[in-house]
């Protein structure tokens, strides 16, 4: 018997400190609960709000994309190009993209100077991702073929052609004429040769360079690929 109440004096103990905990859970949640539902509030809208502001990232892509193509239906240059005048985007990428294509409408509308200013611009900032200001910077230089100091263009090649940059082998291209233009013959073949065994170089690349070894007199070299 002493033994059966010793479990039973156990068990009403157990009993009462549940009891304790709670009522003292309960007083927490009457004291407290406003903050547990403050924070599932918060995490719920701040769900929400981060797919309301995806919903319009996509939707401000979508109108950018549509208003580019649109654009580039436009049957003259210069329509397009006053088209492309009209899209301001935020994104530093879409406005890239945008410079680009309106700095390629202007060339081709003759104003290759035009053109190159604007992508100087686009090659300064710093919002965008570096290939896009490499890229703008490689276009204008070309854009400056002829009126820019054949020296000041080698410089800009130059540091285009430093390795990891994806228009390296483009600039060595670009550099090769200018060799050719120096009258370093010799040096333009050798930098051609160098870019056709270049593992980064396109076939099509490789395939201007061997034209235009055979154009200064040389021998397009056998390649190791065959």
């Amino acid at each position: 018997m002493r033994g059966s109440g010793v479990s039973e004096t156990d068990s009403f103990i157990e009993e009462v400190s549940e009891e304790v905990r709670r009522d003292r859970l309960y007083g927490y949640l009457r004291r407290y609960g406003w903050i547990a539902v403050l924070a599932v509030l918060l995490i719920v809208g701040g769900a929400a709000f981060n797919e309301w502001r995806k919903a319009q990232a996509r939707a401000t892509a979508e109108a950018t994309g549509d208003a580019i193509l649109a654009a580039l239906e436009a049957e003259a240059p210069e329509a397009r190009r006053a088209a492309l005048a009209e899209i301001d985007p935020e994104a530093p990428g879409a406005r890239a993209v945008v410079t680009l294509l309106s700095a390629a409408e202007a060339a081709q509308s003759g104003e290759a100077a035009a053109a190159a200013d604007q992508l100087d611009g686009l090659a300064a900032d710093g919002d965008v991702e570096q290939v896009y200001r490499d890229l703008a910077a490689f276009k204008a230089l070309l854009y400056r073929a002829e009126t820019a100091d054949p020296a000041t263009r080698r410089l800009g090649f130059e540091a285009l052609a430093q390795p990891g940059n994806p228009l390296r082998v483009l600039a060595e291209e670009q550099m090769a004429l200018l060799d050719v233009a120096d009258g370093d013959t010799a040096g333009a073949i050798d930098r051609l040769e160098r870019i056709r065994a270049d593992a980064e170089a396109t076939p099509g690349l490789r395939r201007r360079a061997a034209q235009l070894i055979v154009a200064l007199g040389g021998v397009p070299a056998p390649l190791a690929d065959g």
